[in-house]
């Protein structure tokens, strides 16, 4: 996608930035429980954009309460599970950011966070996605400058490197939250999975406040005021431009920008509560902005050992095809001549349906950029995964009757040939 540099796309990724990086000074500024505090966050923002989005996609919402009338006949408790378990990693994602936002500084807090990226690219190794060098340098240069970072934190030890350690659960948790969700359901969109798992993320910590007997009323004005930025900054025009702007630019754009919010964030704190910057911890805090950067503009295939196996499996390819074409027949027949260059060739007709470009063949296995923060995936661009094949086969005859640029993958009635195989 080719990025649109104008007064509006700009305008929108300033307020994009600005706006979320005041979630970790906000919730540093409230007096406050940490877990109180993640609660009302995922409450207030389900209470007013769950029913908002529900009402835009009551279609899909009517479709999937009828395909979930025989859940576990279906057999499709597996995904559930997955949606749920993820829920659970975006509240111990939201308990443990916020909470590390108490103990150690807000820019330590949110460039440890930032590291998702680097967490979410080891995930993705692990399960044998194809990791270009150009990511690994970019998680080496992550690490180091983490190191060096927090060795202040690490030689005062206490409070300080508890925050560090809890911001990068944090970020642990959040790369396993889009790890699980890819595991998810395919046929549901964007907007009504993040209204799921804030549901089920805030009745999760709601249990948490509970059993902990942490007190959920009774803030002081400090507090409320930092909510009502919560809801307000964050929650709403942050999500809101960022949705608007990645209309406009790339999403490996927006996902760069975003790494501003170490800087904006500690220059907050400063504003808010006169949170210094200690100048130990910029070389570090510097290399981790550098390395997460590599990390997200390394996905795509760009890289040169990904244009070199390319090339070298088209070579493959046809080095294949000519070999099959000069093979004999199995029953002894001639050789089948290869077909030759000077006979008209066929042109494609058949206009390709847009439906269908998730099932385009890729030229590369890296990691796509996922553009995700706190849990709320940007409403047009965040795909789940792919739909398997007994999941298509199980919806057969039934049509996609909406659309949207945040529509997932629409469900296709088999043709007759297909079904009469089957």
């Amino acid at each position: 996608m080719k990025s649109k540099v104008d007064p509006l796309s700009v305008t929108a990724m300033t307020i994009t930035v600005l706006s979320i990086s005041a979630t970790a000074p906000l919730t540093a500024f409230a007096t406050a429980s940490p877990l109180a505090m993640a609660f009302w966050r995922n409450a207030l923002g389900f209470a007013l954009l769950g029913p908002l989005l529900l009402l835009l996609r009551r279609r899909e919402v009517k479709r999937v309460v009828r395909g979930e009338r025989r859940l576990l006949r279906r057999e499709q408790w597996v995904p559930l599970v997955f949606g749920t378990l993820a829920a659970t990693a975006l509240a111990l994602h939201f308990a443990a950011f916020m909470t590390s936002t108490r103990l150690t500084t807000v820019a330590m807090s949110t460039a440890l966070v930032a590291t998702q990226p680097v967490w979410q690219a080891l995930i993705a190794a692990g399960q044998g996605v194809r990791t270009s060098r150009r990511a690994w340098t970019g998680l080496s240069l992550s690490v180091a400058g983490t190191a060096l970072a927090a060795g202040l934190d690490i030689r005062a030890g206490g409070t300080a490197l508890l925050g560090d350690l809890l911001a990068l659960l944090g970020a642990i948790a959040q790369a396993a939250y889009t790890a699980l969700s890819e595991r998810s359901r395919a046929d549901v969109s964007a907007p009504l999975y993040s209204t799921f798992t804030s549901l089920v993320c805030g009745l999760e910590l709601l249990a948490v406040c509970w059993l902990a007997d942490i007190p959920l009323t009774g803030f002081d004005r400090d507090t409320q005021l930092a909510l009502l930025g919560l809801l307000l900054l964050p929650q709403i025009l942050g999500l809101g431009a960022m949705n608007f702007a990645l209309g406009r630019i790339s999403a490996t754009t927006m996902s760069v920008l975003l790494l501003l919010e170490t800087p904006v964030a500690a220059f907050g704190a400063w504003w808010l509560m006169g949170q210094k910057l200690e100048v130990a911890t910029v070389p570090g805090l510097v290399l981790i902005v550098v390395g997460v950067t590599v990390v997200v503009t390394s996905g795509g295939g760009s890289s040169a050992d990904a244009d070199a196996d390319a090339t070298a499996g088209a070579d493959a390819r046809a080095d294949a095809e000519q070999a099959s074409a000069q093979r004999p027949l199995a029953h002894g027949g001639p050789v089948i001549p290869p077909y030759p260059d000077y006979a008209p060739a066929f042109q494609q007709a058949a206009v390709p349906d847009p439906r269908l470009e998730w099932a385009a063949p890729r030229k590369d296995t890296h990691t796509p950029v996922r553009v995700v923060y706190h849990g709320a995936g940007a409403f047009g661009t965040v795909t789940l995964r792919r739909p398997r094949a007994e999941e298509l086969a199980t919806t057969a005859g039934v049509e996609q009757t909406e659309s949207g640029i945040d529509t997932p993958t629409t469900t296709l009635t088999r043709p007759g040939w297909l079904r009469d195989r089957s």
